[in-house]
């Protein structure tokens, strides 16, 4: 439980860490212009990227987790069809890989294109 608790403690910090400088870089580019409802824009993008990241690479790993493991017994249940379950297997994981490779696309739109920008730096 101990482990598990300062795994948990130490991503946060780490996220959090990462998003006041990826928000210090975002506003320093701005900084001419910089207001505090721009920094704060900034700060709340960079943390939204991090955390949306965060929980996609979550997710995707336990349905790969899931996925394999369920490739894997169906492997050991029928092991005359283990060519084509790994084929499938590996379709299906490259689909979920897909949602986070989607999600951090997003996050780096929001650190360094963010569409909304222009209403918060002047």
């Amino acid at each position: 439980m101990k482990k598990m608790l300062s795994t948990w403690m130490g991503g946060l910090a780490v996220v959090l860490l990462t998003a006041g400088m990826a928000a210090a870089e975002g506003t320093a580019a701005a900084a001419k212009t910089a207001t505090a409802d721009s920094t704060w824009f900034f700060a709340a993008c960079a943390l939204a990227g991090a955390i949306g990241l965060g929980l996609a690479a979550l997710g995707c790993g336990l349905a790969q987790g899931i996925a394999v493991s369920k490739a894997v017994e169906g492997v050991a249940r029928q092991p005359e069809a283990s060519g084509t379950i790994q084929t499938l297997m590996i379709i299906g994981v490259s689909f979920i890989e897909s949602l986070t490779i989607y999600s951090l696309v997003v996050a780096l739109i929001l650190l360094f294109a963010n569409p909304f920008a222009g209403y918060f730096v002047k």
